[in-house]
C-alpha cells in the first residue's frame, strides 16, 4: 500500500522512527501495557471513565501538533467528513471502551484469546469486502502466529480451551475485535493529504464527543474514579503511550504495509503481556510461553517477508 495521505516527514519527536515493523512492535508493547493496566485498575477506575480520560489526555498532546495544519487542511477533512466520523467512532470511541467494559466481566484468558482474533477478522473482512488475498506462505504465517497465541493462553494444555465459555464480557470483547478490524481496514479511505496528527486529533474529538454522554451516565450511576497516585499514573500512561503514541505509530504503519500485515502484529500482545507480567508481577514464564512466543515470531516472519502479490484494484 502506498503512502498517500501521509506528510513528507514525521513530527520532530518521531522523526527517527520510520520502520513500520518497529512502529508496530512498539504499538503492541504500549497496548499490552494498556490491557494489563486496564485489568489492574478496574476496581479503581470505571471503564468509561478510563476511556474518556485516556483520550482527553491524548487530545491535549495532539492539539499543539495538529493546530498548525487545521486552517489549510480543514477543507480536506470537511470533504470526507463521513469517513472521518466513522473512523473516529470505531477507533477511538468503540474499541478500547468495549475492551475496558469486557475486562470487567470476563477472565483474562478469554479476553486475550478473543483479542488475538483481530488479525483473522481483519484479513477475513479485507478478503470479503476488498478482494485482498494472502499467498499460501502468508496464510501459513497467520496460522502459526495464531497457534502461538493459543499455546500461551491455553498454558500448553488443550483442555484449557475446552473449558472456556462465552459470557457477557466475551461479547463485549468480540465487539471490540470487529470494531478494530473495521477501523484498520477503513484507514485506507482516510482523507488524502491530511497530516496524520491532525487526522488523529479529529478522530479523538469525534470519539470523545461519543464517549462524553456515556461517561456522564457512568458518573450519574455513582461509579467514580478512586483518586490515588496509582490510578492517576495509570490514566496518564493510557493517554500518553497507548493513546497518543500508539495510534500515531499504528496509523502510519498501516499506510506502509497494509491492514492485513499490520493487524498480525497484535499477536505480539500475549508475548509482551507475558514479559510485562514477569517484570512487574514476578510471574516466571513457563515452557509453553517460550513455545508460543517462538511460533508467533515465526508466523510474523513468514507473513512480513513474503513477496507481495498483485491485488485487485
Amino acid at each position: 500500500m502506498h503512502n498517500a495521505g501521509l506528510p513528507p516527514r514525521s513530527p520532530p519527536m518521531l522523526a527517527h522512527l520510520h520502520h513500520p515493523y518497529l512502529l508496530l512492535s512498539l504499538t503492541t508493547l504500549f497496548w499490552s501495557g494498556n490491557m494489563v493496566l486496564g485489568r489492574a485498575l478496574r476496581d479503581q477506575v470505571p471503564p468509561l471513565s478510563l476511556a474518556f480520560w485516556r483520550w482527553a489526555i491524548a487530545l491535549l498532546l495532539l492539539l499543539p501538533l495538529a493546530a498548525p495544519h487545521l486552517r489549510s487542511q480543514w477543507p480536506l477533512l470537511r470533504a470526507r467528513w463521513k469517513t472521518t466520523v466513522l473512523l473516529g467512532l470505531l477507533g477511538v470511541g468503540a474499541y478500547n471502551t468495549l475492551a475496558y467494559v469486557g475486562l470487567n466481566y470476563t477472565p483474562a484468558t478469554n479476553a486475550v484469546l478473543l483479542n488475538s482474533f483481530i488479525p483473522i477478522a481483519t484479513i477475513t473482512l479485507s478478503w470479503a469486502f476488498l478482494h485482498k488475498h494472502l499467498r499460501g506462505v502468508e496464510w501459513l504465517g497467520v496460522v502459526l502466529s495464531l497457534l502461538g497465541v493459543t499455546t500461551i493462553v491455553a498454558r500448553g494444555h488443550l483442555e484449557t480451551l475446552a473449558s472456556l465459555s462465552l459470557n457477557v464480557g466475551d461479547l463485549w470483547m468480540l465487539g471490540a475485535v470487529f470494531a478494530w478490524a473495521l477501523y484498520t481496514i477503513g484507514l485506507q479511505w482516510r482523507p488524502s493529504g491530511v497530516d496524520p496528527i491532525l487526522l488523529l486529533a479529529a478522530f479523538t474529538v469525534i470519539g470523545l464527543l461519543a464517549l462524553a454522554p456515556a461517561y456522564a451516565w457512568e458518573v450519574a450511576q455513582g461509579r467514580t474514579i478512586a483518586v490515588s497516585l496509582g490510578s492517576l499514573a495509570g490514566i496518564a500512561y493510557t493517554g500518553i503511550f497507548p493513546g497518543f503514541l500508539g495510534y500515531i505509530f499504528y496509523n502510519r504503519a498501516v499506510a506502509e504495509v497494509g491492514a492485513s500485515k499490520a493487524s498480525l502484529f497484535l499477536h505480539l500482545m500475549p508475548v509482551f503481556g507475558t514479559l510485562l507480567s514477569a517484570v512487574f508481577l514476578a510471574e516466571i514464564p513457563q515452557i509453553y510461553h517460550y513455545i508460543g512466543i517462538a511460533l508467533i515470531f515465526a508466523g510474523i516472519h513468514l507473513t512480513t517477508t513474503a513477496r507481495p502479490r498483485k491485488e485487485s484494484p
